[in-house]
């Protein structure tokens, strides 16, 4: 529920003085006059759709909290299940993203561990390469010196070639291994991206659920503060829209007096201090409530034109807000009451 226009006099401080009953005479002239406010709140429908439920009247108490109707969530119900649908999908191909990253992982730590092998192969190839050359030169020097047979140097230079060939198949394995890797290493980044890419679809789905789920709970009309409802605007059954005015509330366990004062008075009115609230209950009947000052303006204004004050001619005047406590209900909006003023603490 939206709450909208706080009336004046929106500052609650509770009041400092228990009422007392008087029986005040007429004829005594008041410090002041002044109406009777209260904090009204209006409460509107935070979702458009058709008003299901509105358990409200004029007149009734409402606590905090309480639940007082209901507009239409089925589109909102479909949308909220069509962006689950979504979000699960999206999680599950982060998960399924993951998985094959852990495969393609596996796959490449066993191609580096190939390229390793392979690569201590040839290590080992290329030393027997050296010493069977190394035996080869030997094998020659022995034949100019006529200490070699033709047979021993025909096996000698068979060896080398063996290993030169033996060594370029190992080398161009251990290439090959080495691309393998690069493939996978390659399909990891890819995988990287698709992962980041998924992550974000996840949140995005995730985020509209939660989207939905916080209009679907602006459906619930839910009364923002206790008190009394003044008047409603809407009935079961009407198509509301967001925005729109359905009730207003306010509580008048206790209200403000928005009385006027002249310069010369003050000096017995501070923040904080006593004032008298007159009110007629019946004929040749008063009763006067105490109240606590709460606010006093710091600049003057016109004299408003519904508003009398203890000298009639002075042109300006100060507001004054008394709080006042209206357990029996005596007190109403707009009522107009006499104010004594005390003399502070």
């Amino acid at each position: 529920m939206k709450r909208i226009r706080w009336s004046a006099g929106a500052l609650v401080i509770p009041a400092l003085a228990a009422g007392i009953a008087a029986g005040c005479s007429r004829n005594d002239v008041p410090d002041a006059y002044g109406n009777v406010e209260a904090t009204e709140v209006t409460v509107s429908a935070e979702a458009g759709g058709r008003l299901m439920s509105f358990e409200v009247t004029e007149g009734q108490m409402l606590m905090s909290g309480a639940a007082v109707g209901t507009i239409d969530p089925s589109d909102l119900q479909l949308q909220r299940n069509q962006a689950s649908a979504q979000h699960v999908a999206t999680e599950s191909r982060v998960d399924e993203v993951a998985r094959q990253r852990g495969v393609i992982e596996a796959q490449r730590g066993a191609a580096a561990a190939q390229v390793e092998a392979a690569r201590a192969q040839r290590s080992a190839l290329e030393s027997q390469l050296e010493i069977a050359r190394r035996n080869l030169d030997r094998t020659k020097r022995l034949i100019d010196q006529q200490a070699a047979t033709a047979q021993q140097l025909d096996q000698a230079e068979r060896d080398v070639r063996v290993l030169e060939d033996q060594l370029k198949a190992q080398t161009e394995q251990v290439e090959a291994q080495s691309r393998q890797v690069s493939v996978y290493t390659g399909q990891l980044d890819a995988l990287t991206a698709q992962q980041r890419t998924a992550a974000r679809q996840a949140d995005t789905a995730g985020a509209q659920v939660a989207l939905v789920d916080d209009r679907l709970r602006r459906t619930r009309v839910v009364n923002p503060s206790g008190g009394t409802v003044l008047v409603t605007y809407a009935e079961a059954g009407e198509f509301v829209q967001p925005g729109q005015p359905l009730y207003k509330i306010a509580d008048l366990s206790s209200v403000d007096v928005r009385a006027y004062v002249t310069e010369p008075q003050l000096a017995s009115v501070k923040v904080g201090g006593l004032a008298q609230v007159n009110v007629d209950v019946a004929k040749d009947q008063r009763e006067s409530i105490g109240g606590t000052v709460t606010w006093v303006a710091s600049s003057a204004e016109f004299t408003p034109t519904p508003i009398q004050t203890r000298d009639e001619r002075a042109d300006l005047v100060y507001a004054v807000k008394i709080r006042v406590p209206n357990d029996k209900g005596l007190l109403k909006i707009g009522m107009p009451v006499d104010v004594e003023l005390g003399n502070g603490r």
